[in-house]
């Protein structure tokens, strides 16, 4: 019996499988000169076309592509990159390489005195893949420019430059109508769970949408503060007025903290998206976020309570303000006679129209989109603050808003938050503004997955994780420099404005523009609003936080899934009798763990034949009827080889060659001979990549095999002719020659099979 030297460098010896005409799609698809056609070609049919040949006829007869964009699918033919300028001799063009917006080139030009600043900025932001993608372009005929990779990076770039007038319209409507619900929202926020002066509230609507508007990826979407991030920056507040560092009515103090809080929060989200670490919005699960929000969603329908039955004197004159939710029920049970009863009126009264309009508003809009125009919660702020003030609710002890004003005397004061005098609010917060950015960027990211990057008038955006980072951070760091509250994006929000007419970043922008139109003209106002009415707008909002929670919680039921159910019950639980901040910690501490838990179990798995064929499937499969080869361990790595899952690949391994399947327990005696260990064939086909740490271990692996005389073959792995790493490592550790050189590295687990015959029999 004779077996060929290298079954695989042979494979096609007995017989060339080629067709004998090669396929001329294949070759149209070959990078090749795109240069004009020749004359025969332009000037009558009988012109033959070879490898050469474009694919679409780039004659004067023929038309170039369509004038506007199309949807005729991924081939239909585009216009050219129209040529702005000439390319000089380094390869920089140089008109066309500036902006495309002719104000900002003429006043850089102006302000730098020549053109050169073009060439320079070119150079500069130039990067490797950037390098690449200009060969992919030039292949496809498409001019690439400094612009194209200043728009990625910086989308207003892009969308001002498609921004059309009739767009304007959607656009304000949009803005005013969010003005409408979410800027006395910002006052409650600001009033009720941050602690801090209520015009500290609008801040974060004054300077957050404008600067999310510049960089950010997701056109829709529209960063404001929530009341998970002002309830944390309450905590804050609290936790230094316990300490001793201020007191209760210390507005100046508050925000400072507030605005140091805010800034740090900015910080560590830049931070976070210069070094890439976009992916970690997978990594909290979606319990962890449904138990943390519902906690949050309990913990502020408690806080509420207190004022809404208008017994705030009372408990600070106990000292439970500051405590746990727990707490706070206690002591509403226990003092629930001393209710004052106009203010719980109103708090009812309120919560009541606030909640049937909204229903009212789920339930019309499929048949009545228009619905949603209505401002059913700035009515009720313009009506209770109006009757307020025609009845003198104040002097019958209903709580108003009273003057709305900066504490510093002055709005917008511009205070950087990392100053040496801000260093104890910097260390006492830094773990609150950890929680912030955390719990802002994941609700920031689901809000922008779900609005979708594109719109049917902006083209060209693309939704990036780490380019919302950075929107978000600078968005933040403005904001602290202001003494804003931290402001992401939401859901709820961006919903709002796609359903008015908002169609592209311009409407955060007006948002902004109104925001600080009603800052430098329409505090006055506010004087006679009623706080119940803003703690009746906050319990609305609790209510959302927790409505969805009994959905989720019955799916896991369904599905017996105990490991989400403990993770959601530890988390509100411990929330709720402890703080946010133990309940945040315990919740990313647990699901962190569980990644890594996740990630370090190796996934191998025995492989065995099915019956009459060449076929092989994992062996441990339910209802399995697989053959099992006699002498041969199939073993089938599916991953990527790391030093975090190859800790227990040795022990796992040995438990495969003991019982045949990984999930007997290892107190059991030897169920498989060693006789069946003779051959081991792994299956390598879903090793991507491997480290170091991975190479060593497998390398002692195999050392271990031929060690104890069993034959080690590598099945659909990588080969010398294919030259990539994953080879040059096995070579370099001395694997290849351990396991008897490049022929035990073979196409298929059947190759393998056969050499192993093929071995035995030679050695018998």
């Amino acid at each position: 019996m004779s077996f060929p030297p290298n079954n695989r460098a042979s494979s096609y010896s007995a017989g060339d499988y080629r067709p004998s005409q090669p396929s001329t799609l294949r070759q149209s698809h070959r990078p090749s000169s795109r240069g004009p056609p020749s004359e025969s070609t332009s000037n009558g049919p009988a012109a033959s076309s070879d490898e050469s040949s474009p694919l679409l006829d780039r004659s004067s007869d023929a038309p170039s592509g369509h004038d506007e964009s199309c949807a005729h699918g991924t081939f239909s033919p585009r216009p050219e990159s129209p040529a702005h300028g000439r390319t000089n001799s380094d390869g920089f063009s140089t008109p066309g390489s500036g902006t495309h917006i002719p104000a900002l080139d003429d006043a850089l030009t102006n302000i730098i005195g020549h053109d050169d600043w073009k060439h320079w900025l070119k150079k500069r932001i130039r990067t490797k893949k950037m390098g690449q993608s200009s060969e992919l372009a030039a292949e496809a005929g498409i001019r690439d420019t400094p612009l194209m990779y200043m728009a990625y990076y910086v989308p207003c770039l892009n969308w001002l430059r498609q921004y059309k007038w009739s767009y304007l319209q959607g656009d304000l409507v949009s803005a005013i109508t969010m003005a409408s619900f979410y800027l006395p929202m910002a006052l409650s926020y600001a009033s009720n769970l941050a602690h801090v002066p209520p015009i500290h509230g609008l801040y974060a609507f004054v300077f957050n949408p404008f600067v999310y508007a510049l960089f950010g990826s997701c056109p829709q979407m529209v960063v404001g503060p929530e009341a998970a991030g002002s309830l944390l920056v309450g905590t804050a507040i609290k936790a230094s007025v316990d300490s001793g560092d201020g007191t209760e009515d210390n507005d100046v103090l508050h925000a400072r903290i507030c605005g140091v809080v805010t800034g740090m929060a900015g910080a560590m989200v830049l931070i976070a998206g210069l070094v890439r670490l976009g992916f970690l919005d997978s990594v909290l699960s979606r319990p962890f976020l449904r138990g943390f929000i519902s906690a949050i969603g309990f913990v502020i329908t408690v806080d509420q309570l207190i004022p809404e039955l208008g017994l705030s004197d009372v408990a600070d004159h106990v000292k439970v303000s500051h405590g746990s939710s727990a707490d706070k029920v206690g002591f509403i049970i226990e003092h629930i006679k001393e209710t004052h009863t106009a203010t719980f009126l109103v708090a009812a009264v309120s919560f009541v129209i606030i909640m049937f309009f909204r229903e009212l508003k789920k339930y019309l809009q499929p048949r009545l989109p228009s619905i949603v125009f209505i401002p059913d919660r700035f009515l009720v702020v313009v009506i209770s603050t109006i009757l307020c003030k025609q009845y003198r609710w104040d002097l019958q002890g209903i709580e108003i808003l009273g003057n709305v004003k900066p504490p510093s005397g002055s709005p917008f004061t511009f205070r950087w938050p990392f100053q040496s005098a801000h260093m104890p609010h910097i260390r006492d917060g830094m773990s609150t503004s950890f929680l912030i950015a955390l719990l802002g960027f994941f609700e920031s990211s689901v809000a922008a997955k779900s609005l979708g990057a594109g719109t049917s008038t902006i083209q060209g955006m693309q939704l990036s994780a780490n380019r919302e980072l950075i929107a978000l951070g600078v968005a933040n760091l403005v904001g602290g420099s202001f003494l804003s509250l931290p402001a992401f994006g939401g859901y709820g929000r961006s919903k709002v404005n796609q359903q008015t007419g908002g169609k592209t970043p311009m409407s955060s922008i007006l948002l902004s523009v109104v925001a600080l139109l009603c800052v430098l003209f329409f505090l006055p106002y506010f004087y006679y609003l009623p706080k119940p009415v803003l703690s009746a707008m906050i319990s609305v909002v609790a209510y959302s936080l927790m409505e969805e929670a009994p959905h989720d919680i019955g799916f896991f039921l369904r599905i017996r899934g105990w490991k989400e159910l403990g993770l959601m019950a530890l988390i509100f639980v411990s929330t709720v009798f402890y703080s946010l901040t133990m309940g945040m910690a315990i919740g990313v501490g647990v699901s962190l763990l569980m990644v890594i838990r996740h990630s370090t179990r190796p996934r191998i798995q025995i492989m065995g034949r099915i019956p009459g064929t060449n076929r092989f499937e994992n062996a441990e499969a339910e209802d399995s009827r697989l053959e099992s080869i006699e002498g041969c361990l199939i073993v089938k790595i599916p991953e990527p080889l790391t030093f975090a899952n190859t800790g227990e690949l040795k022990s796992r391994l040995r438990r495969l060659e003991m019982y045949g399947t990984s999930s007997a327990h290892p107190a059991l005696p030897r169920l498989r001979s060693t006789d069946m260990n003779r051959n081991v064939i792994f299956d390598i086909h879903g090793v991507t990549s491997i480290d170091g740490s991975g190479m060593q271990v497998l390398t002692e692996i195999v050392t271990n095999y031929r060690e104890r005389g069993a034959r080690v073959f590598f099945s659909r792995g990588p080969t010398k002719r294919h030259g990539n790493a994953i080879w040059r490592m096995m070579q370099g550790s001395g694997i290849v020659d351990m396991c008897g050189g490049e022929g035990h590295f073979v196409d298929d687990v059947d190759e393998a099979l056969r050499r192993t015959e093929y071995e035995e029999s030679v050695h018998e």
